[in-house]
């Protein structure tokens, strides 16, 4: 089965076409004018997949050596995301499968970062832990089978990713926060300063952010930041934040883990392209844990997790014909539930 997927959620514009499970080309156009702003402009955002989506098709399909014609199946992202820029996706998307009258299948974007962890690595075996974290998602979840999962916790309030993008912001560097904060605290020292790690009552498997935000802004305050600011003193706090995090969502999840008496764990999601995130996570692996993690190029939004789960979530619906023509059907299935998130 020849798959042609697209992922329009936020500000990556990506096309890829799969042969089953098997990666042929996945091409992804970020837009990195938004650093500009501070953060993605939605109306943008959409401008610029509406620009660009028709050429990284054809390049997609070009890299993949293979016709528009020999698709058998179309799959993009419908939920979450940016409303305008997921229209751009899905309306394209539903525009191909029904010209060529072939199944149009509506994928998860939180669910497509759950299974990245398949693309890229070493393949995860049922059950595993995973940990999804993203400029707009923190989440752990336990997953039994493909489409058999249970949230275990989320964030209260702001997301890691997000976290990294304000933080790095009150230090005055760019956007997207999260390679700029990783690249200033490899020159940083990491216990320079000690922040509080989050802890949510009765909730051990939750996570918070925003108070350790908050921390920052008093740290910075109290160093009287703006007039003292240097290029070590941004390294050091860069370096004190990023260790402050990485081991809250070590800890987290390993509890987690242990909780559920379960030895593997899956990290996805922007935020676990953070090289020291992962350098701490596969330490986890002296002591007896499997530790996955998906190719670099998986961590982040594109179309190759799109069309991985889109694939299987077609491959077992009982009811293969709900996908067939349906431009302007509702994306939830009756016969498969993959609404979870």
């Amino acid at each position: 089965m020849l798959i042609l997927a697209i992922e329009t959620s936020c500000d990556e514009t990506s096309v890829a076409v799969l042969e089953n499970e098997k990666v042929l080309s996945n091409i992804i156009s970020s837009q990195y004018f938004h650093s500009d702003y501070g953060g993605v402009v939605p109306e943008l955002a959409s401008r610029e997949h509406l620009k660009y989506l028709v050429k990284i098709t054809r390049k997609a399909l070009e890299k993949s050596k293979k016709k528009i014609g020999q698709i058998d199946l179309v799959a993009a992202t419908t939920e979450p995301g940016l409303i305008g820029a997921l229209l751009i996706g899905t309306n394209f998307a539903k525009a191909i499968a029904a010209s060529l009258e072939i199944p149009f299948v509506p994928v998860n974007h939180i669910q497509s970062h759950l299974y990245s962890s398949f693309l890229g690595g070493k393949k995860p075996e049922f059950p595993f832990i995973s940990l999804i974290i993203s400029g707009g998602h923190t989440m752990l979840v336990l997953v039994k089978d493909f489409f058999k999962h249970t949230i275990l916790g989320t964030t209260v309030d702001d997301a890691a990713g997000e976290s990294f993008d304000k933080v790095a912001k009150m230090l005055g560097l760019g956007y997207p926060g999260g390679p700029e904060i990783e690249r200033y605290a490899v020159k940083g020292n990491p216990l320079f300063h000690k922040f509080p790690i989050p802890v949510i009552k009765n909730r051990p498997f939750h996570f918070s952010f925003s108070g350790l935000k908050t921390s920052v802004l008093y740290l910075l305050r109290d160093l009287n930041f703006e007039k003292n600011k240097n290029e070590k003193l941004i390294a050091d706090v860069a370096a004190s934040f990023q260790k402050t995090v990485v081991d809250y969502l070590l800890k987290t999840t390993r509890k987690s883990a242990e909780h559920h008496k379960i030895n593997q764990i899956c990290i996805s999601g922007g935020v676990s392209a953070n090289n020291c995130l992962q350098k701490k996570f596969l330490e986890l692996e002296k002591n007896g844990y499997k530790i996955r993690i998906p190719g670099k190029i998986y961590t982040t939004d594109n179309a190759a997790m799109i069309g991985y789960t889109a694939y299987h979530k077609y491959k077992l619906s009982k009811d293969k014909k709900y996908f067939k023509h349906r431009s302007f059907a509702h994306p939830a299935s009756p016969k498969l539930n993959t609404r979870t998130f």
